[in-house]
């Protein structure tokens, strides 16, 4: 007596439908979280360059009153020179903004190109990062 089939013949091959589709989904997850986390990171790149930039147009202040100890303001004009030279050597485009209250405003707008979603016809993912620096007077180690 021969041992029973473990599978009729209509059924010849399923496993292995099953198996290329799964695989098929598995890359498509990982690649999806490649990509996703690659956007992140460059997210977190513009806001780091953002950062930068307005940290580096906050060195520019009005020196004659700052070394008088009567104001402390930012000279607008070379704050906003010195963020946009920053910006120009991490090879970003972003805007500077100087309000009146000596705060410094920098937008990042940079982008991500994905590895596995051009596949599906994804090729471009934006990223903005912002940030901002105040200039304030201490003394003592209390705001003025």
């Amino acid at each position: 007596m021969s041992p029973a089939p473990l599978q009729s013949p209509d059924e010849r091959g399923s496993v292995t439908i099953w198996l290329a589709l799964a695989s098929f989904a598995m890359i498509f997850l990982v690649g999806l979280a490649v990509d996703l986390g690659g956007q992140v990171h460059a997210h977190e790149r513009a806001h780091d360059v953002a950062a930068q930039a307005a940290r580096a147009g906050g060195e520019e202040v009005e020196g004659g009153p700052a070394i008088q100890g009567t104001a402390l303001t930012v000279n607008p004009t070379a704050a906003q020179a010195a963020a946009q030279r920053y910006l120009d050597q991490a090879a970003v485009h972003g805007t500077v903004t100087i309000t009146s209250n000596n705060t410094i405003t920098v937008t990042v707008h940079d982008s991500y190109d994905p590895q596995f979603l051009g596949l599906i016809g994804i090729h471009h993912l934006d990223v903005t990062g912002t940030a901002s620096a105040h200039l304030i007077r201490t003394l003592g180690g209390s705001q003025q």
